[in-house]
């Protein structure tokens, strides 16, 4: 989604290039550019019969939402997760969010109880115990990032009562 949406932007500047003239030319080589009129023409766009917009208003105010978009991603999911399994059912789990979002901040430890949980199911076990958990924040010079931290282990075999094990 996001390389299509920079490839159609891409595609619309170049098309403007089109009117740059050759660069190699040795008479005004100093000169104005485009030589032969502007890249975005001065036309206006009738977006209905009593409203215009100019094509350079649209171009400009395009492009910024685009970046905007692009550096929001609101489709993107919120938590990147890290996993990292130790001996005996233990796993530790990293929860990082993404630096710029728009709703979500109090959610990590509803994720790090969904990934608990997924990870019990997958294995075979019934259940999870949290034996740490902490957040915070990562601060840089472009700004700060949620984290999440904590590490579990699997419990309960899935099938037998209590969590025993089986002919125990």
């Amino acid at each position: 989604m996001k390389l299509r949406l920079v490839l159609l932007l891409g595609a619309a500047l170049l098309a403007g290039c089109e009117s740059l003239g050759s660069l190699t030319s040795s008479t005004n080589a100093a000169g104005t550019y485009p030589k032969g009129g502007a890249i975005v023409p001065a036309t206006n766009i009738a977006l209905t019969p009593t409203y215009t917009v100019s094509l350079e208003k649209l171009l400009y105010w395009g492009g910024v939402g685009a970046i905007a978009y692009y550096v929001v991603d609101p489709l993107a999911p919120n938590w990147q997760i890290r996993e990292a399994k130790f001996a005996d059912n233990h796993y530790m789990l990293s929860l990082k969010m993404k630096r710029y979002y728009a709703g979500g901040a109090g959610e990590a430890r509803v994720v790090f109880n969904r990934r608990a949980k997924e990870l019990a199911n997958a294995g075979g076990f019934s259940d999870f115990k949290i034996l740490e958990y902490s957040e915070g924040l990562e601060s840089n010079a472009i700004g700060s990032q949620r984290t999440s931290e904590g590490v579990i282990v699997l419990t309960g075999l899935a099938g037998t009562p209590q969590g025993k094990p089986a002919g125990g």
